[in-house]
């Protein structure tokens, strides 16, 4: 008997010391919220009808892919030879793809990009983690600006990066700049920054990447070290009222574009991207060479092949910013006057809203009771708000406003 339980004591210690690593159990744990959201919204639509619940939870294009996309792929089908197609090709994609990409930036920005200066990613999250696996170490920090996208702290720790959070400007949301000065250390290797911005839909000015810049370039200096500004921009194309959005290559030389074509082409699904290092920042070969190797190590291998050629046949096309731009106007018109307070967004496709009691999760709670989903603030490391997505059908916005009202009317709101 005693030895049966020591049997058992001991498969209980290998079974406990053969689970998951140390590092996935709290994204495991935090995976669980966001399924409990999801599995929230369908419990809801079975209940009461899609047409009945209003999520504003997920940032999943709204908009379709334009026809240029659906042309460029039954060409591509029938007319190019399928080992070339579905092929391998350079870890660094299609050198005709990348050529294109970097000649339309150039015609857009006025800059100098070849193919050489180009990576197809899968997507902007894989270009993320192939520039933090080339330029980090152990140890060494990256500082990003609350609210931000959490994942970029799983991307750091990937790599056994520090994240550094700069704490919001809850005023304008533009960065912090003040804080971000004081906390750069020897040890910062990067920055990241997202404009058009989730979650907040802010675009920062060129005012804002001036001063960031200089800061940047100034610490350089004093700590004799290289710091990468990372540029993460899959909501570059979604800017609304004529607001420019600036190209962060042309303000400081060590800066590396992380692009996407998910919100642009509403193409989530596909995973294409592409990392931008030019030859401006240091030690731009070895750089361009270590990422190519790192897309490959990390186990992408190549951005999926069917799709670069599609994004080159499609590279000047555009999605249809008038549907977001008409569910912008809509819900945040309607929020305002049911007496919600937040920033009229920019960009992207969010609205940031001020909770009207200090703990949002509470909030987002009640908001349930009228079938409304909305994401805490506290998921962007920024508590007190929550996030509404409003790339969903403008039929869902007009619908929910007078649910919105209740919502109000119960916190006391006008």
């Amino acid at each position: 008997m005693g030895g049966d339980l020591l049997v058992s004591g001991g498969a209980s210690l290998l079974r406990e010391h053969e689970m998951i690593s140390e590092k996935m159990k709290p994204y495991v744990k935090n995976n669980s919220a966001i399924r409990m959201m999801f599995e929230e919204g369908n419990r809801l639509r079975a209940k009461y009808g899609a047409d009945k619940v209003f999520d504003f939870s997920l940032g999943n294009p709204s908009v379709p892919a334009p026809d240029s996309v659906r042309e460029a792929i039954i060409d591509l089908v029938n007319n190019t030879d399928p080992t070339v197609l579905h092929g391998y090709m350079s870890n660094a994609g299609f050198e005709d793809v990348r050529q294109t990409i970097a000649e339309s930036l150039n015609r857009r920005f006025d800059t100098k990009f070849s193919a050489k200066n180009l990576i197809m990613t899968v997507g902007a999250a894989s270009g993320l983690n192939v520039i933090l696996k080339t330029i980090l170490n152990p140890g060494e920090e990256v500082i990003v600006f609350a609210p931000y996208f959490l994942e970029y702290g799983a991307y750091v720790r990937n790599y056994d990066g520090v994240l550094v959070e700069i704490s919001p400007d809850t005023t304008t949301f533009q960065p912090n700049l003040a804080e971000f000065e004081q906390k750069i250390t020897p040890k910062t290797k990067a920055v990241i920054v997202n404009t058009p911005h989730n979650p907040t839909g802010v675009v920062y000015s060129e005012e804002t990447i001036r001063k960031l810049s200089a800061i940047l370039e100034a610490k350089q200096k004093e700590f004799g070290t290289v710091i990468y500004l990372i540029s993460d921009e899959p909501y570059r194309e979604l800017a609304y009222d004529g607001v420019e959005v600036p190209y962060l290559t042309k303000y400081y030389d060590n800066t590396v574009v992380g692009y996407s074509y998910s919100k642009s082409l509403s193409l989530p699904g596909e995973r294409i991207g592409y990392l931008v290092i030019p030859d401006e920042a240091d030690g731009s070969e070895e750089l361009i060479s270590a990422a190519t190797i790192a897309n490959r190590t990390l186990g992408c291998v190549n951005a999926p092949s069917l799709i670069q050629k599609v994004v080159a046949k499609c590279v000047d096309a555009k999605t249809d910013l008038a549907a977001y731009d008409k569910n912008r106007q809509a819900l945040y018109n309607g929020l305002k006057e049911c007496g919600f307070e937040c920033i009229k967004p920019q960009g992207a496709f969010y609205l940031f809203v001020k909770s009207p009691v200090a703990d949002e999760k509470a909030f987002c709670e009640a908001g349930k009771k009228y079938n409304i989903l909305m994401v805490p603030g506290s998921s962007f490391a920024c508590p007190g708000y929550v996030r509404l997505a409003y790339c969903v059908s403008y039929d869902t916005i007009v619908n929910s406003l007078p649910e919105f009202k209740k919502l109000a009317a119960e916190y006391g709101l006008k």
